[in-house]
């Protein structure tokens, strides 16, 4: 969730971080995978399933989304699994669509957007328009909880701002982590809160939120997160290709999972995930229904 700036500041740090290239051997499969949650359960558990049921070995390569477009399009990382389109990524796909595979949708209703605890009255707050109500302002201490100062949805926030007009506020930036801390400090008082978040996310495993309606579209529209992986690694490796175009998750239950992972670890969580669901993972394996 970079802007263009960040993207242009880390084009050139994949490098070290993959080098040795993708293709050295046949039966290896190399995922590039970013620092979030949804990207580490989902890329996690294609690893797990790989290396479990299958003769090929996968391995992965933590780094940021930027040079992970680079490395798939350059053939120095075989797949990534975050691939936020249309609008989110729409700049970083655009740019090597020609040169990757799109493998499919690995799950719907991905979105940006601020949200809020259930608790707080909708016939009070149920819009980024009613922000501007000097009560409602009042009882938010003018402050919407950012993440990131270099984020994407940082830089959408900010033109959300000046869209609805809200001089009044600062968006108070620090990090996903920080955001998080101050949401469960506001429940657990019972407070207001306003905090930017995107979805899937395990916040929403463990609160009740909702999103604001945004009908200006400030903050963007539904998103789907596709797998992509390096021109020719279906001819190559068509038994993974085909497994990877075959996993979906919806959203819902991917949030589950993720809280679970949070509460526990990544590694029982992908652990009960198989377990609890025997024919998804039967089908994504085989493609018998």
């Amino acid at each position: 969730m970079l802007n263009k700036t960040s993207r242009m500041l880390m084009t050139g740090a994949l490098g070290l971080a993959v080098a040795g290239g993708a293709t050295a051997q046949d039966d290896t499969v190399e995922f590039g995978w970013t620092a979030w949650s949804d990207a580490e359960f989902v890329t996690k558990l294609a690893a797990r399933l790989i290396n479990e049921r299958t003769d090929v070995e996968a391995e992965l390569t933590q780094t940021d989304i930027a040079p992970q477009y680079q490395g798939v399009a350059e053939g120095d990382i075989d797949a990534m699994m975050m691939a936020w389109l249309p609008a989110t990524h729409g700049d970083y796909y655009e740019e090597v669509a020609a040169d990757v595979e799109n493998l499919g949708v690995l799950y719907n209703g991905a979105r940006l957007g601020w949200v809020v605890p259930d608790y707080i009255p909708e016939d009070q707050l149920s819009s980024l328009a009613d922000l501007n109500d000097p009560d409602v302002q009042d009882k938010l201490d003018g402050t919407i909880t950012g993440i990131d100062p270099g984020a994407g949805l940082t830089s959408l926030s900010e033109e959300a701002l000046e869209t609805y007009e809200l001089g009044g506020y600062n968006l108070q930036t620090s990090s996903g982590a920080g955001m998080t801390a101050a949401l469960e400090r506001a429940v657990g008082r019972d407070e207001w809160l306003v905090a930017t978040g995107w979805s899937p996310h395990w916040k929403f495993g463990a609160y009740e939120l909702r999103y604001l309606e945004d009908p200006e579209g400030a903050l963007g529209g539904p998103e789907r997160v596709h797998t992509l992986a390096r021109s020719g690694f279906s001819a190559e490796q068509p038994e993974i290709a085909a497994m990877l175009s075959r996993m979906y998750i919806p959203i819902d239950q991917l949030q589950k999972y993720m809280f679970e992972a949070r509460e526990t670890s990544y590694e029982e969580a992908i652990g009960a995930f198989i377990e609890e669901n025997p024919d998804r993972i039967d089908y994504w394996l085989t493609g018998d229904v």
